[in-house]
């Protein structure tokens, strides 16, 4: 097996049209893994091609597999696709999860835009260290220094230079290599024939100065490197990339590449960047949640030699059925183990260990630790966590984000209903944010999840892959309803029937959570001197959890409340379960007119770029949409608005903005928080979901 110090899980991310694909092309083409560079020039027509489309923004890199596999040297590189868009949060979130670093691609004409950031802030937020990738330096307008300095002010990084363009535009002939202080030239048909020479006499100063840069980022993280600054001494190659290593793992600071991956150009360079620079396995700390303990943390060690845990990150319709991609954490897994699934407690016998060759399936026998594999005929769901059964742990926490918006939708024709329902199947399985429900009154299939892009490709997928026309009705919201103020119930429950009655009187308060809060709910007991006797205090909470599912202003779920029980009364033959969990219901109700309710509604986070000429237009359009301005930005004659804006107000914008910017305006919109509908809003919907149920009787 590899020696685990030799593997690099690494992802890359991009903005799109950074040319993300076509690197990850370069890459397996260097590393031996596509053979005829014309195949990639072909591949990456398309490649560029679809990278534009809504489609190939799940999909991210046109390689057919979520992880290929390369060597580079005797280092073992597992390359993760990561979804770029930010309606797939969980996608973004599993990918990000089995990356242990990453490329950060950036244009360096159009430097680090929209995406860019988002993509920044998730890294940001799973701490994976990463080096960054000047792109496109052949192309009329490259300008590397300027993106350098965006990574400090738009993404507050610590960059400094390890390689830099020798040329620009259509001058580019190689890299200054800034750690050996070498020129790297590339040669042959497709760059593979690497040629190391002096720099440039021309170059010499600039070289200088990027070197006297990186040592000053570097020694802040070694203090040998630090004394041999200050003393004005040379470090060794050696001292160095130990400085820049440690400096990337604590993410403090961020190695930057250059190139052009089109002409063939620096890509060589950066492999060398992540195997020095990017860490193995072991240097990356992954915990596991106890489930036998409450969720408590587990630290879990790269050691094939402990009880295996292991995650399902993404799935795949294969030509042999689902295929599903597995990170190993802790442990080893062999052909023909069993093994356990925690999500639902069902056991498997592991039936084909594959690694993945790009399109291409190599049988294993086994896999360890720090391995990324993939199997056939295992079903589970993605983010499903499997272990031998010795240990209760789960990878990912039970927490799935609550979908915003919803749809119903139905097939065409007839004819396409078992289609239509595979899809739908399959989908929920791999995307747990994307969720299917039948409305009972309508008897319509209703569809739920992060955005309306996040719904539109699936409905796209369905017919492409399917074969199956969908017919969508209009987007709907979900509002949430909340109380404004704290109120006090006190509700006996009596009836009395033939026999036994029932009999339960409790008595406390609501009150708002901060609107922050990660619970919506909470059930506080303060119960003394057993008024309420232990065994019926679950049945409240039961009440009160069947009472929070509508709320009576428009029927929807109510969120950030906390409900706490102080006071009661019991009865020594009528009071029953029921009859206490009927009394909290009731008394919820009475409380929740007086807690003066209030409507939420989802806030989006949009950020719109177009030409510096549409600014006052599109300001005007978010205006007018109840957006809220948040910064305005103006760079290279492009505006950068960002804004909140409520998502009722956000059906039919793309179209809209295409028309006031002549088609040049982009916009990306995600999730921010629920926010309270405005009063004359709020009444209306009241008012009309009254009329609804007056009419409903």
């Amino acid at each position: 097996m590899a020696d685990i110090s030799k593997v690099r899980n690494i992802g890359i991310s991009a903005h799109i049209d950074s040319g993300k694909t076509t690197l990850s092309e370069r890459i397996l083409f260097y590393t031996g893994k596509i053979h005829a560079i014309h195949e990639v020039r072909g591949k990456d027509a398309v490649g560029a091609k679809m990278d534009s489309m809504d489609l190939e923004r799940e999909k991210g890199i046109t390689i057919q597999s979520a992880a290929t596999y390369c060597t580079w040297g005797d280092y073992n590189i597992n390359l993760i696709d990561t979804p770029g868009h930010v309606d797939f949060t969980v996608e973004v979130e599993r990918a990000l999860r089995v990356l242990d670093g990453a490329v950060l691609v950036l244009c360096s004409v159009a430097g680090v835009q929209s995406q860019s950031i988002t993509v920044d802030r998730q890294m940001k937020r799973y701490s994976v260290p990463r080096l960054a990738f000047i792109n496109k330096n052949d192309r009329s307008g490259a300008n590397p220094d300027r993106v350098m300095a965006q990574l400090k002010e738009k993404l507050q990084h610590n960059p400094a230079f390890v390689s830099y363009p020798i040329g620009l535009e259509d001058k580019l002939n190689g890299v200054i290599d800034v750690v050996t202080m070498q020129a790297v030239y590339f040669d042959g048909d497709s760059g593979e024939e690497i040629r190391r020479e002096a720099i440039p006499a021309e170059l010499q100063e600039k070289a200088n100065e990027l070197r006297h840069r990186l040592i000053e980022v570097a020694a802040d993280y070694d203090d040998q490197l630090m004394e041999k600054f200050l003393m004005d001494e040379q470090p060794t190659t050696e001292e160095l990339v130990a400085a820049i290593r440690k400096g990337t793992l604590s993410l403090q600071m961020t190695p930057v590449f250059c190139g052009s991956a089109y002409k063939n150009k620096g890509v060589q360079v950066l492999l060398d960047g992540v195997v020095s620079f990017l860490p193995t396995p072991s240097d990356v700390k992954n915990e596991a949640l106890d489930q036998d303990k409450n969720e408590e943390k587990i630290v879990l060690e790269s050691d094939p030699s402990k009880p295996l845990v292991m995650l399902a990150f993404k799935l795949e319709d294969g030509r042999y059925g689902q295929l599903t991609y597995m990170r190993v954490y802790q442990g080893t897994v062999k052909k023909g183990d069993t093994i356990h699934n925690i999500a639902n407690g069902k056991k498997i016998k592991v039936p084909r260990l594959v690694r993945m060759h790009a399109a291409e399936m190599h049988d294993i026998e086994e896999a360890q630790a720090g391995d990324i594999i993939a199997m056939f005929g295992v079903d589970c769901a993605s983010g499903d966590t499997f272990t031998d059964g010795n240990v209760n742990y789960s990878m990912t926490s039970m927490f799935v984000p609550e979908p915003v918006i919803e749809l119903a939708v139905s097939p065409k024709d007839k004819a396409g209903q078992v289609n239509f329902s595979k899809a739908l199947n399959r989908f929920t399985k791999e995307d747990p944010t994307f969720r299917v429900t039948r409305d009972e009154e309508s008897g319509e299939t209703i569809i739920k999840g992060m955005g309306e892009l996040h719904l539109d490709i699936y409905i796209e997928r369905i017919k492409r892959e399917y074969n199956t026309e969908v017919v969508v009705g209009r987007p709907k919201v979900a509002f949430r309803e909340a109380i404004s103020q704290r109120a006090e119930f006190n509700y006996t429950h009596k009836k009395q029937t033939g026999g036994s009655g029932q009999f339960g009187r409790v008595g406390g308060f609501i009150e708002p959570l901060p609107l922050d809060a990660v619970e919506t709910y909470e059930f506080v007991d303060d119960i003394v001197g057993g008024v309420i006797p232990r065994e019926y205090i679950p049945a409240c909470d039961k009440g009160f959890k069947e009472a929070i599912l509508e709320g009576s202003l428009i029927g929807q779920k109510v969120v950030g409340v906390r409900v706490t029980i102080n006071d009661g009364a019991t009865h020594a033959v009528d009071s029953s379960e029921q009859a206490f969990k009927t009394a909290a219901l009731m008394a919820f109700r009475e409380a929740y007119e007086k807690a003066k309710p209030i409507i939420l509604e989802p806030i989006m986070k949009l950020e719109v770029s177009a030409p510096e000429e549409f600014q006052g237009t599109v300001i005007g359009q978010i205006n007018q949409r109840r957006g809220v301005i948040m910064n305005t930005e103006t760079e290279a004659n492009y505006v950068t608005v960002e804004s909140e804006v409520p998502l009722t107000e956000m059906f039919g914008y793309s179209t809209d903005l295409r028309s006031v910017t002549q088609g040049k305006g982009e916009f990306s919109m995600e999730f921010a928080k629920y926010a309270q509908v405005p009063r004359n809003i709020q009444d209306e919907m009241a008012k009309e979901y009254q009329k609804k149920r007056a009419e409903g009787r």
